[in-house]
């Protein structure tokens, strides 16, 4: 028999940058300011990537090469007030808005199809005019949306979710009306999106295997189905499998993309010095400004940002598993996959691993339609984080150790 002293001691072999690792791992805002950490970062970076891509498009379109960084300095300035208002909410209130969002996100997808109110942009009508400058793209806020309704729709039947109807319906009718919305409006590339947030959630909840290979299935030929009957779409598959077949032409923004990318090197060409958004990438601060980071910051600063996406998700995932409450379970997982699944195909279609599709990059692309949305998210997890076990008690105890040190500076 061994006796205990002959038993390993876990705590004596363990080597002591692991075991610092697990200290702070193992505290309980970890997760809080993970997430706060990887956002801010990445929030930064883009708006000074957002500044360099845009600035030669600016000056040729309005004389000035920080209109379209201005613009997205307003949206920051908009998203993080209701990122901290949403942080400081309950679970409980989220539950109380998901109907609203949804009902909310499915009637501005209608008026989109409204004459004089939907706007087409590129071949896709999926933007809604609110009257002079301002324009909302309402499939971005659809995504949240949807996030919210089936956590909570799976919170609620979370006793019955071992039958495979209550997995089902009515999530699966609901998300197929929004995506059928959107499909409708020329945009497949949100419409992928949505279709991941769907398969997601089901996944999340625990759907049997068989279910789950059913449903991609499903979603797939669906998918192909909507490539295969656009001539724009087939062409972008055949400029996918290989792009220098027509470079000048329907290849031009795929051989720019990797052409960026290419000449960043290791540590890039330095800030501001892009030579592809000057007019030869399209879309250089919006779909495609992972090209730019790639071509300005080199394989430093584009691994850079796959670092920080991961910690984004691994944030995301932690303070899924670490919650009790369905609702934060769901809402928490759904969130990630979304953020990260918008991630990848972005990313996949500038490196040539996925068709172009055409959405942006969640944090570093241009737009408000996109950032409003995810930023609310971002603080819906800061919220959930909160909630960790422990969590509010490490707060009220740092909130105490501020207030003291402030009276002590005073005195």
């Amino acid at each position: 028999m061994t006796s205990i002293a002959d038993q390993p001691k876990k705590a004596q072999d363990e080597r002591p940058w692991l075991a610092a690792i697990r200290e702070v791992l193992d505290r309980p805002l970890t997760s809080y300011h993970i997430l706060l950490g990887a956002t801010g970062l990445l929030l930064v970076l883009g708006m000074l990537m957002v500044l360099s891509a845009s600035s030669v498009l600016s000056l040729r379109a309005n004389g000035n090469s920080y209109t379209i960084f201005v613009r997205q300095l307003i949206w920051v300035g908009v998203g993080l007030p209701m990122a901290y208002v949403a942080s400081r909410m309950t679970p409980r209130h989220f539950r109380m808005l998901a109907y609203v969002a949804l009902l909310g996100s499915v009637f501005l997808l209608v008026l989109t199809y409204v004459p004089g109110l939907g706007v087409g942009v590129k071949g896709n009508t999926n933007w809604l005019n609110l009257g002079g400058p301002l324009q909302i793209q309402p499939s971005e806020f659809a995504k949240l949306a949807l996030v919210m309704w089936c956590a909570d729709l799976y919170a609620r039947k979370e006793k019955l979710l071992t039958q495979w109807k209550h997995l089902l319906v009515p999530m699966v009718p609901v998300c197929g009306l929004v995506i059928a919305l959107v499909v409708g409006q020329h945009d497949l590339g949100t419409a992928l999106v949505l279709m991941a947030v769907m398969i997601g959630m089901i996944w999340v909840v625990g759907a049997p295997t068989r279910l789950f290979i059913a449903t991609i299935t499903v979603v797939g030929t669906i998918a192909s189905y909507f490539v295969i009957t656009a001539k724009h779409r087939m062409d972008r598959v055949s400029s996918f499998l290989d792009p220098f077949t027509d470079p000048s032409g329907v290849g031009w923004q795929a051989y720019h993309s990797f052409y960026a990318l290419s000449t960043g090197g290791w540590w890039g060409v330095g800030i501001g010095n892009s030579r592809q958004k000057w007019g030869n990438l399209p879309e250089a601060h919006t779909d495609f400004i992972f090209s730019v980071i790639g071509e300005e910051l080199g394989l430093f600063g584009s691994l850079t940002v796959l670092a920080l996406f991961l910690t984004l998700a691994y944030a995301g995932v932690r303070i899924a598993t670490r919650n009790t409450q369905p609702f934060v379970r769901y809402a928490a997982a759904g969130i990630t996959v979304w953020i990260m699944a918008q991630t990848l195909v972005n990313l996949g279609a500038v490196i040539g691993l996925l068709p172009i599709v055409g959405i942006p990059l969640p944090l570093l692309s241009y737009g408000g339609s996109a950032l409003l949305p995810t930023l609310i998210a971002i603080g819906m997890l800061l919220s959930f984080a909160k909630a960790e076990p422990g969590a509010q008690a490490a707060l009220k105890e740092t909130r105490r150790s501020r207030f003291g040190w402030l009276s002590s500076r005073t005195s």
